[in-house]
């Protein structure tokens, strides 16, 4: 049994990746697309595709990360890097209580970090015009419809996490292709509409880098990234866990002819 403390470790380090790689992909996107011609507020995207096809790629960002990141830790601490995903597994009762509180604090860590630290890497335009990736309803989006999206992204998230992930029945090695390709997807087709968090700590991380860094405050926008995922993920979870479950056959009844 690997400790809590290594586990820990694991995952800060994986949750930084996450937003590294995938929030500062769409800070890039808006970085690069600063000053173009776009045909309406709803729309931030460049390229033939326009913006589905940059949340193809934000998207990528983030699920190919995802991919490695399980084969790389999954073995070492879950790979949960995401607080939703720890919930619904402790309230499955396939992940200690204990151990909760730890694992959300050190992705919690993990994401502000790496919101930090990719300020650094690329400068105040990373915040200013990218906004360090930072998730928030689009034009025309209600707060209530941003928290059902997010909501419904979560449970698919959760509910390939819970089939291919932790049923002991799985067809084992496809765990990582499986969850990393299902977040892209997601982002893909969400992203325009919510941002696509999926993850209270993803959505933590930029915003307490673009408050201290530059007095950008998304706060009021952080229940929606709390709420959807947490109860998207929970939902998926028992779900899955019913549908999956064996049912006992009665005993049948052998009769023997005289």
């Amino acid at each position: 049994m690997i400790s809590l403390k290594k586990r820990f470790l694991a995952e800060l380090i994986g949750t930084f990746f996450l937003v590294f790689m995938g929030a500062g992909a769409a800070a890039i996107t808006l970085m690069i697309s600063k000053g173009s011609a776009v045909p309406n507020a709803f729309n931030i995207g460049i390229g033939a595709l326009g913006g589905l096809g940059d949340w193809l790629a934000i998207g990528l960002a983030f699920g190919l990360t995802i991919v490695v990141l399980i084969y790389a830790m999954g073995h070492i601490s879950g790979c949960h890097i995401n607080p939703a995903v720890t919930i619904a597994l402790w309230a499955t009762k396939k992940f200690p209580g204990n151990e909760v509180v730890p694992y959300i604090i050190a992705q919690l860590i993990g994401a502000s970090l790496a919101s930090f630290l990719f300020a650094a890497s690329v400068g105040m335009n990373a915040v200013t015009v990218g906004g360090l990736g930072a998730t928030a309803p689009f034009e025309g989006i209600s707060y209530y419809q941003a928290i059902l999206v997010e909501t419904i992204g979560t449970f698919l998230l959760m509910f390939v996490i819970m089939g291919s992930g932790v049923d002991k029945r799985a067809v084992p090695g496809f765990a990582g292709i499986s969850i990393g390709f299902t977040v892209a997807a997601v982002i893909t087709t969400i992203g325009n509409i919510s941002g696509a968090s999926l993850n209270p700590a993803r959505t933590f991380g930029p915003y307490l880098g673009d408050y201290i860094l530059a007095g950008h405050n998304l706060w009021n926008y952080f229940p929606i990234y709390i709420i959807g995922p947490i109860v998207g993920a929970v939902l998926a979870a028992f779900i899955y866990e019913y549908i999956s479950s064996e049912e006992k056959l009665p005993a049948q009844r052998v009769t023997r002819e005289k």
